[in-house]
């Protein structure tokens, strides 16, 4: 059996790229490539996880030798991307002060939430829209931008504007593009039938879980043994999956995520974090100090900043009323000389350059591909940049967002389809609500969500509820005093 993104000859590769990312010594980095080039390695990365040769005992060996080599390099010093949580507060400005419901009303510690209805629209429509960006994005994972637009031209449905199907396509681009192998079956329009598992829910479903045993003072352990305890093995992938077997190995937090994880700022953490966002409306910088404590298990610098990002923008979306608000609120959380601040910058730049149009379109993802073309497909930067150019692009006239537009911008764009979906589909589903999202992408969802975690299939209403009785129970913290926050039920 071969696994991916888990093989010591396919990290090493990766390992590579990541190393250079971090500065490390270059003659260092070169003497190691020749020595794996000259054995018969391949210093290329793979590009689904997993090499297309399989490597002989020998090569293995010496793969592990060299990850060993590659770990114990220093990186080179990175003021303006820290790691731990004082550091990266000092790199932030001031954070924004909005309301902590919708409509701009305040709260104190005895306000219930759950009692207020606009914020569980907000949150009901973020898990749904969460759920349709996810799936619109699911048959198409990997697929290049132009193989995306050549299988819609094909099937007369350039530009995007409703669910991807195989009915009419032709032989010929069907085989140039195939569709994600494990997605096609349960997402294309032919045969959706209710929102299919998939990691981009799992783990928000996974955030409530842990919400629930240990409230907003859970621990990076405290999320390590929770994965140990409901989430399967073989539905994590790149850093997750790297983390998981360092978690196996005994290895201490924050050392899961450094020992042998090339893709520790990949968009893994990023998928994560939402549901730390929607228990905190308003609050950004609880937000992100949540998302940090979960990202640390598995990501770095700006792996963690894109957790940090995203649930912010989760955060925002419950009360502010634009997208352009909840971006401005999210920026606060992202240290501002790192190079995810640049990549949103750059998206949200896009965005307000253009417009919406075909051809505004193509030129908005034609820089950021200019910018970004060269990572990974599923490094956080290129699609954080996504993130924020789908927002702002397709915000729409009332500045609220245009639920179809945004997420036809994300997954169109390539590279992280179903995760860049499912987190512009989040925020713009609670701006919206369920019922501006429309009928046209919830009605397919069925209410459900399938997943590989204890309890099985899910509904989105309860998981709506859950989310608006955590963000309701309020917090006892040093000396006894109360905050309007969640602490949850301890195991």
């Amino acid at each position: 059996m071969r696994l991916t993104w888990a093989q010591p000859e396919d990290l090493l590769a990766h390992e590579l790229v990541q190393a250079a990312a971090e500065g490390k010594d270059a003659a260092a980095l070169a003497d190691v490539r020749d020595r794996w080039a000259a054995a018969g390695g391949d210093p290329v990365p793979a590009v689904s996880g997993a090499g297309p040769v399989p490597a002989t005992p020998a090569l293995r060996a010496l793969a592990r030798d060299l990850l060993v080599e590659l770990d114990a390099l220093p990186p080179a010093p990175a003021p303006d991307e820290p790691d731990e949580w004082d550091a990266i507060l000092a790199t932030l400005p001031a954070a924004p002060v909005l309301p902590r419901r919708p409509g701009g009303v305040g709260r104190t510690a005895s306000t219930d939430v759950s009692r207020d209805a606009a914020y569980g629209d907000r949150v009901l429509g973020a898990w749904t829209g969460r759920a349709a960006g996810c799936l619109l994005g699911k048959p198409v994972e990997k697929i290049p931008r132009a193989g995306i637009e050549e299988i819609l031209r094909a099937t007369g449905r350039w530009p995007l504007d409703r669910w991807f199907t195989a009915v009419g396509l032709p032989d010929d681009v069907a085989a140039r593009w195939p569709w994600n192998r494990r997605s096609a079956p349960t997402s294309l329009e032919e045969n959706i039938d209710g929102m299919p598992e998939d990691d981009d829910l799992n783990y928000p479903i996974l955030a409530l879980a842990l919400l629930e045993r240990h409230g907003r003072g859970f621990t990076t352990d405290d999320v390590a043994q929770l994965w140990l305890d409901a989430l399967p093995a073989g539905r994590v992938f790149t850093a997750e999956r790297a983390a998981y077997r360092n978690v196996l190995d005994a290895r201490p937090v924050p050392e899961t995520a450094t020992h042998h994880n090339p893709f520790r700022e990949w968009i893994g953490a990023l998928i994560r974090t939402d549901v730390l966002g929607w228990v905190a409306p308003g609050d950004v910088r609880e937000a992100a100090r949540l998302a940090w404590t979960d990202a640390r298990l598995s990501h770095t610098r700006n792996g963690v900043y894109g957790a940090m990002w995203a649930a912010a923008l989760a955060s925002a979306a419950m009360v502010c009323e634009t997208v352009d608000d909840v971006l401005d609120a999210a920026d606060a959380v992202v240290p501002p000389g790192s190079r995810l601040a640049a990549a949103i910058r750059l998206g949200r730049d896009a965005g307000r350059d253009g417009d919406a149009s075909e051809a505004g379109v193509r030129a908005g993802l034609d820089a950021i591909h200019a910018a970004y073309g060269d990572l990974h497909w599923v490094h956080v930067l290129n699609n954080a940049a996504v993130i924020a150019y789908a927002l702002t692009a397709g915000r729409g006239a009332d500045g609220r967002g245009d639920f179809g537009a945004s997420v036809a911008i994300a997954v169109t764009a390539g590279w992280d389809t179903d995760s860049a979906g499912a987190t512009v589909g989040g925020v713009v589903g609670a701006l919206q609500g369920v019922d501006g999202i429309g009928p046209q992408w919830t009605r397919p969802l069925d209410g459900h969500i399938a997943t590989s975690l204890p309890g099985g299939e899910q509904r989105i209403v309860d998981l709506a509820a859950r989310t608006v009785a955590l963000a309701a129970t309020p917090v006892v913290v040093a000396g006894g005093a109360v905050q309007g926050a969640t602490e949850g039920a301890r195991a």
